[in-house]
């Protein structure tokens, strides 16, 4: 394992590339155990210890600005007051377009992790502030969110866009906001048609209320610029605006 100073490492070191520093352990009794995330903004796997890391991997694989992901791929040690040393491992990494990057933990609820995550959580938020990142203890999103981000996430490889010429017939049935099984059957089969539509959801260029049931009712609409992603709640997300 390499050691390299912090400032040095930020602005050499591709993370997204890196595997893991430390596995997630397998607990005994536990009904969640460590698995595998395939990304769609990479096409490879993430390993996640947990659901709650695994919801913000979905945040985060769908986010337009995220062009990179990896589980676990640095450890950063510090002195504390009295000399000691401490060290603590981020769950996730992400990077973005613009080569910034976040350092994350998925806490299942505000006080996990304890003193030492407390403690932890301050020095990794002045480390990256240095360098131009960001470090953020993820809020799980909204039970309903969480909910239609994983149904989506089931249609988010590509070859659910369906055969060629679909993407620009769904864009003309939404042109308007529409809703999701009137404009699906306007398109043709809803075998065929609706598996490309939720992948046009979840890719961005359809847009609906992620905070309300994804149902038929839903109402959708296509991007006039053709990208972007459909509103999420804040306190949900991996945004880059967090507090």
């Amino acid at each position: 394992m390499t050691q390299l100073p912090w400032d040095q490492a930020a602005v050499s070191v591709r993370f997204e590339d890196l595997a893991p520093v430390s596995a997630f352990p397998v607990v005994p009794g536990r009904r969640w155990g460590p698995g595998w995330w395939w990304s769609a903004t990479t096409g490879r796997h993430v390993v996640h210890g947990s659901a709650a890391m695994r919801t913000q991997l979905m945040v985060l694989d769908r986010a337009p600005d995220v062009t990179g992901l990896s589980a676990r791929p640095v450890r950063l040690l510090w002195r504390d007051a009295d000399r000691q040393v401490r060290s603590w491992v981020p769950q996730l990494f992400a990077r973005y377009a613009d080569g910034t990057g976040l350092l994350a933990d998925c806490p299942s609820r505000p006080n996990a992790g304890g003193d030492r995550a407390q403690r932890a959580r301050g020095v990794l938020e002045a480390a990256c502030a240095r360098v131009g990142w960001l470090y953020r203890r993820l809020e799980p999103p909204p039970a309903v969110v969480a909910a239609n981000l994983r149904w989506l996430a089931g249609y988010r490889h590509p070859r659910c866009q369906g055969p060629l010429g679909l993407r620009a017939a769904l864009a003309e049935a939404f042109a308007e906001p529409r809703p999701l099984a009137d404009g699906a059957a306007s398109v043709g089969d809803p075998l065929q048609v609706l598996p490309a539509v939720y992948h046009a959801v979840w890719s961005g260029w359809l847009a609906v209320q992620l905070d309300e049931p994804l149902g038929e009712r839903a109402l959708l609409c296509a991007h006039p610029n053709g990208g972007g992603r459909a509103d999420i709640p804040a306190s949900g997300t991996a945004g880059r605006n967090e507090g």
